[in-house]
């Protein structure tokens, strides 16, 4: 009986210590970037994932403590895939005493009809889902949008986009929408995926799978996080120190020119001037 007591203690003790690291990695990327002011109405965009559940977790923690006073809404879309269990987020919503709405619209078919068997389907859908969630928040004077990315993803997004698109871009954790009706946030921009995994273990959220509509998550994506997960099992900090470079930009040390003015540049703005370079010794 005692080392069943000393051993539940351990794991409440862990489960605090894990919501005050996430709380505070949220509390800090909502302040850094001004994510949420006093009024605002926030809608966050659960998809049955750990990622999704966890962001509303927080944000309601917060909600409660903040010296502002901002609403929360919960947004599912029901995309109509085969065997979505279409109760588990309302009877989970309902429990936590949060205003919530399931939009129902059949993307899954529209997906289905437009790509190719054995192709991947996440690309179309979540364009769909994106104007679908828009509309909605414009509708109903949604300030801003939260979504469940955390630091992780965007890693992998800049891996993606410079080993596959030739671009030097992620996903920002404030951002202007294109059709500029909506602010979209990314409280859990700070936050380390495995942190998040397990705080989703000691909160025991029901999960829904991403796999319902049969694609296999995208290879490239896939590959890249293989590699994160080496690379945070060798080498210890690396990618807390990727994450500090990407909030350390030098322009006047890469090669756009779109970005920096190269030809105004001074002596001040440059390593060293070129006539005090010895390049008999280079």
């Amino acid at each position: 009986m005692t080392v069943s007591v000393s051993v539940d203690k351990k794991v409440q003790l862990e489960k605090n210590k894990l919501q005050k690291l996430l709380r505070r990695e949220v509390g800090k990327a909502i302040a850094d970037f001004n994510m949420i002011s006093d009024g605002d109405k926030v809608m966050c965009c659960l998809s049955g994932g750990k990622d999704s559940y966890a962001m509303l977790d927080i944000l309601m923690n917060l909600q409660r403590r903040a010296p502002i006073s901002f609403e929360i809404i919960a947004v599912n879309l029901d995309q109509k895939q085969p065997g979505f269990p279409d109760t588990i987020l309302p009877n989970y919503l309902t429990k936590q005493d949060v205003e919530y709405h399931i939009i129902e619209k059949d993307t899954y078919s529209i997906v289905k009809d437009k790509i190719p068997e054995g192709k991947t389907t996440c690309g179309l859908c979540s364009r769909l889902r994106r104007g679908i969630l828009y509309n909605f928040a414009a509708e109903h004077g949604v300030t801003k949008i939260a979504l469940g990315h955390h630091r992780d993803d965007i890693l992998e997004t800049l891996f993606l986009n410079m080993f596959y698109g030739g671009k030097l871009k992620s996903m920002p954790p404030k951002l202007k929408s294109d059709d500029g009706r909506n602010t979209v946030i990314r409280p859990m921009a700070y936050c380390r995926e495995k942190d998040i995994a397990r705080y989703a273990e000691y909160k025991e959220f029901p999960i829904i799978p991403c796999n319902l509509c049969g694609s296999q998550e995208n290879m490239q994506r896939k590959k890249i996080k293989a590699m994160f997960q080496e690379w945070d099992k060798q080498h210890p900090g690396r990618l807390e120190n990727m994450f500090r470079a990407i909030q350390n930009v030098v322009p006047s040390h890469l090669a756009d020119t779109t970005r920096y003015d190269f030809d105004e540049m001074t002596h001040s703005e440059s390593v060293e001037p070129f006539e005090k370079l010895d390049v008999l010794n280079l």
